[in-house]
C-alpha cells in the first residue's frame, strides 16, 4: 500500500473502521484502533502511519502513551489539540476498565493485590503521592484515599491524619502505599522511619497495618513480604 495514499483511498477491506465492522476490535493493531479514534492524518500521512510513529516512540507501549502530556503530542505534524485530548482521553479510559476489573474483587489481603489496585491509581504519576488503603476486618476494601501529594517524609504525611482517617471510616486494616516515579523500588531511610512510625501508631490503635507497598511502574516493594513489618 502506497504511503502517499489517504485511508480513504485504501480498498475497503483496509480501512481500521470497516476492519473493526467486520472483524471485531480484536483483530485491529493499536495502531489502526487509535487511527480511528483520531480519523485523519496529514498530508502523505495515513492516520494509521502517523500513530505508528508515535507508538513506535513510546516503544510501542500504551502505558508510555497514557503518560505523554497534550504538549507532547502536538509535537507530531498532524496531531493537534483535539486529537492528542482524544488519545489521552482513550488512554484513561482504558486505566478505569481496568480498574472497573479490579474492583470486582475487592478483597485485598496480600501485597500483590496492594499492588495491582493501587499501581492502577498512580502508573501514570509523574510525583510522588501517600495513599492509604482502608479495609474492614475481613480485608473487604472500603475505599483508598490520598494522603499527601509532591513528596514523601514524615512531615509530609501526618500520621495523626492516616488514623482519624482510618478511625473515621471503621477501618481495622491498612494498607500503606507510595510510589517511586524513579522506577527504583528501594526504600530510603524516610521510608523505614515512616513506616516504623505509621507501625507503632496503628498497635496503639489496635488497627492491623497489613503492609507498607512502595509502587513502581511494573514492579513494587513489600514491607510486609521482606520481613519488615
Amino acid at each position: 500500500m502506497s504511503d502517499n495514499l489517504s485511508i480513504w483511498q485504501w480498498s475497503e477491506d483496509e480501512r481500521p473502521r470497516e476492519r473493526l465492522r467486520d472483524l471485531g476490535p480484536q483483530a485491529l493493531t493499536n495502531a489502526e484502533l487509535l487511527a480511528i479514534l483520531i480519523g485523519s492524518g496529514r498530508p502523505g500521512i495515513s492516520a494509521v502511519d502517523l500513530m505508528k510513529k508515535v507508538l513506535t516512540d513510546c516503544q510501542d507501549n500504551l502505558n508510555t502513551l497514557g503518560k505523554m502530556s497534550i504538549n507532547q503530542l502536538t509535537q507530531y505534524d498532524g496531531i493537534g489539540p483535539a486529537k492528542a485530548i482524544t488519545i489521552l482521553a482513550a488512554c484513561e479510559l482504558g486505566k478505569r476498565r481496568a480498574m472497573d476489573k479490579v474492583k470486582e474483587d475487592p478483597i485485598i489481603d496480600s501485597s500483590a493485590k496492594v499492588y495491582e489496585y493501587m499501581h492502577n491509581v498512580m502508573k501514570d504519576f509523574d510525583h510522588e503521592e501517600a495513599w492509604v488503603m482502608l479495609l474492614k476486618q475481613n480485608f473487604k476494601l472500603i475505599k483508598a484515599e490520598r494522603l499527601s501529594y509532591g513528596g514523601l517524609s514524615e512531615t509530609m504525611v501526618d500520621i495523626r491524619l492516616l488514623m482519624r482517617t482510618a478511625i473515621l471510616n471503621n477501618a481495622t486494616v491498612i494498607a500503606f502505599c507510595h510510589n517511586h516515579p524513579s522506577g527504583s523500588i528501594r526504600p530510603s531511610r524516610a521510608d523505614d522511619l515512616l513506616t516504623t512510625n505509621i507501625k507503632k501508631a496503628c498497635e496503639v490503635m489496635h488497627i492491623h497495618l497489613l503492609d507498607h507497598v512502595i509502587v513502581t511502574d511494573g514492579q513494587y516493594y513489600s514491607y510486609r513480604d521482606m520481613g519488615k513489618l
